[in-house]
């Protein structure tokens, strides 16, 4: 197990010092591209703040064109970021990595299977536990296990199948066959991915910790550091981990789902 954890700790500093020299190269244009989805996410929040009395139905579209346009963002960001892993040396716009109409269309469809693969092992483990009842144990102990049980397995889950959208832009693998894919090539990556969303969510966990101790001061300083360099460097490492583990993957062609839950 000790081995097991160096080897993979091995594994996040590399693809840390790695995706470092992709971000340091490139900041100005990947920070670019975080900042549009920032702009569009609280441009969407103020909208329908300012919309909700007005009319309904003109907030609820402006709501669904803002997520498309963030949706679309975050593609595209994705696609830039496979040209500069593939192929450095040529230039390309940010416009030219607008994801295709089928792509998005796709990665919409795929938002809708995640979720409700999420709602799915959360009932899964709500109708295990549901037999405890008749066992004479007292409903509050059963319900706050079930439910850490449900939350613990929703985040592995998560993990698990959190990597589609890169097989719809690099792969151009539909919705259903993109979280297969992703849920193929985490097998046995768990500990690994893990242990990388901890070393890049590290100043949020920092930014949450000085908030509760009321630092306001030092806690706006990480937070900026947070979003104007972890949050890029986080793209580029995630895409960096999505091509290792695709480069040692060899499992089938067409994976299923029962074989690679495990």
């Amino acid at each position: 197990m000790i081995n097991f954890l160096k080897e993979s700790t091995f594994v996040v500093n590399e693809v840390i010092g790695k995706a470092w020299e992709v971000t340091k190269r490139n900041y100005f244009s990947i920070a670019t591209l975080c900042f549009l989805m920032f702009i569009t996410s609280n441009a969407s929040g103020l909208m329908a703040f300012f919309l909700k009395d007005v009319n309904k139905a003109l907030s609820a579209l402006m709501a669904f064109f803002f997520v498309l346009l963030y949706f679309t963002i975050n593609l595209s960001m994705l696609k830039y970021i496979f040209h500069l892993l593939d192929d450095e040396e040529h230039e390309v716009s940010i416009v030219s990595t607008l994801p295709t109409r089928q792509q998005i269309i796709r990665f919409i469809v795929g938002c809708l299977y995640f979720m409700l693969a999420i709602v799915g092992v959360y009932a899964v483990v709500i109708l295990v536990a549901f037999p405890f009842i008749y066992t004479g144990i007292r409903m509050p102990v059963i319900t706050n296990i079930a439910i850490s049980v449900g939350v613990v397995a929703i985040f592995i889950t998560w993990v698990r199948i959190s990597f589609f959208p890169f097989f719809i832009i690099d792969k151009n693998q539909p919705p259903f066959g993109s979280l297969k894919f992703s849920l193929a090539i985490t097998k046995g990556n768990f500990t690994k991915i893990l242990l990388l969303l901890l070393v890049l969510g590290g100043f949020h966990v920092l930014y949450l910790f000085l908030s509760y101790l009321q630092w306001p001061v030092i806690a706006f300083f990480v937070n900026i550091m947070s979003s104007f360099l972890i949050v890029p460097l986080s793209s580029v490492a995630l895409t960096i981990a999505y091509r290792k583990m695709m480069s040692e993957y060899d499992g089938d062609a067409e994976p299923d789902i029962i074989h690679n839950i495990v």
